[in-house]
């Protein structure tokens, strides 16, 4: 065969299997670029110790301090009514006048009848004196002296009562002004000039607050109610309550003053299983009003913890679960106990972590232990 045929022939052999030596080459390279680019990059968060409040909310219902419904002692119409609505009040002030006629009659009534007693009494006198000589002197006997002694004692006793008669129409005439018990602000006025007003009305003239201090009346639930009392009284437990409270208004607004629990209802409640607990605040510029509502909060502070976020998170099993960064960047599962939650973290107290440690914060569902991550440290991601 000739020569240049045989290199020819040589040639065309060599070439496919540099062809593919090169390309097993190039595909080395690319695979060894996409397993590079295939890490993920995800955020972390080094652990530091913080302090956490975990708030617990209640319902309440809002009272002035002296809440009084104000009834008339007498019977009668309503002559005038001296105050409007809302009115602030001071103690003393006349607020109603109910027709005093009627008894300024009783009155007179009971006034000439103490005179005449008076004068009865006066006359048992006279006679008593009359008698004492003619009995001395034996001219009458001894039991008229007692018969007139005993009218004496009669007449004392009549006067007495018409006295006391006179005193209770006095009081009914005074009962006709309606004053103010305690300082504080008129409510809703039903009655009307004209209106008949009793003392068994089943509705009040009005009612009087005094809200100079409120109270928040709350229910507490019975578990609740003993860990509270727990809390308070263990001073050297790793948590424990405030013992100031805060009030939330109808608006959402936090209330500026601070209260305290001064007081509970003292028996738990069979049918609902809760105890009523009552939380005072100084109302200095007289913004909460008697029956406004609002949410009491209660603060528990948990101090030198581990705030995790719960996104940073997973459940297997009813286990909570985070990823640690390891030196090498890859990922290891660790298990944690949270005490409770404040916003959107989880508490930790122990469980093996601490301070020289860092958690993977992102992508946690598209990782697994001892997974590899490309990470990215921004401390700020930790309380969003």
């Amino acid at each position: 065969m000739n020569c240049s045929i045989l290199k020819t022939l040589k040639t065309w052999a060599i070439l496919p299997v540099i062809a593919l030596t090169s390309g097993i080459c190039i595909s080395c390279n690319t695979e060894g670029k996409e397993i590079e680019e295939e890490l993920l990059s995800l955020s972390v968060l080094p652990l530091e110790k913080d302090t956490a409040v975990i708030n617990f909310e209640y319902l309440g219902s809002i009272e002035g301090k002296v809440n009084v419904e104000i009834r008339p002692q007498v019977e009668g119409l309503l002559d005038q009514i001296h105050v409007d609505e809302g009115d602030y009040v001071e103690k003393g002030q006349l607020l109603f006048t109910v027709n005093a006629s009627p008894y300024m009659e009783n009155l007179k009534n009971a006034h000439a009848a103490v005179e005449v007693e008076e004068a009865k009494l006066e006359n048992a006198k006279i006679e008593l004196e009359r008698l004492k000589p003619l009995v001395d002197h034996d001219v009458i006997s001894e039991v008229q002296l007692r018969t007139a002694q005993s009218d004496l004692e009669v007449a004392k006793a009549s006067l007495a009562q018409s006295k006391a008669l006179e005193a209770t129409s006095r009081l009914n005439v005074g009962f006709t002004k309606i004053k103010a018990p305690v300082s504080g602000y008129i409510g809703r006025i039903p009655k009307r000039v004209g209106n008949l007003v009793t003392k068994n009305d089943p509705q009040p003239v009005t009612n009087l607050s005094d809200i100079s201090e409120v109270y928040v009346y709350f229910s507490m639930s019975e578990s609740n109610y003993l860990k509270y009392k727990r809390m308070r009284a263990d001073s050297t437990a790793d948590y424990y309550m405030k013992p100031e409270v805060k009030l939330i208004l109808a608006d959402g607004s936090t209330y500026e003053h601070k209260g305290q629990i001064d007081a509970d209802g003292g028996e738990i409640d069979p049918s609902t299983g809760t105890i009523t607990m009552r939380a005072s605040f100084k109302n200095p510029e007289k913004l909460v009003r008697s029956g406004n509502t609002g949410k009491i909060i209660l603060e528990q502070i948990h101090s030198d913890v581990f705030l995790i976020p719960q996104k940073a998170t997973y459940q297997v099993q009813n286990k909570t679960f985070v990823y640690l960064l390891q030196d090498d960047n890859t990922v290891k599962m660790k298990e944690i106990s949270p005490e409770g939650k404040s916003g959107k973290n989880f508490i930790v107290k122990g469980s093996g972590l601490n301070e020289d440690q860092t958690i993977v914060l992102s992508g946690i569902s598209k990782i697994s232990n001892g997974m590899k991550i490309l990470p990215e440290h921004d401390k700020r991601l930790a309380k969003k």
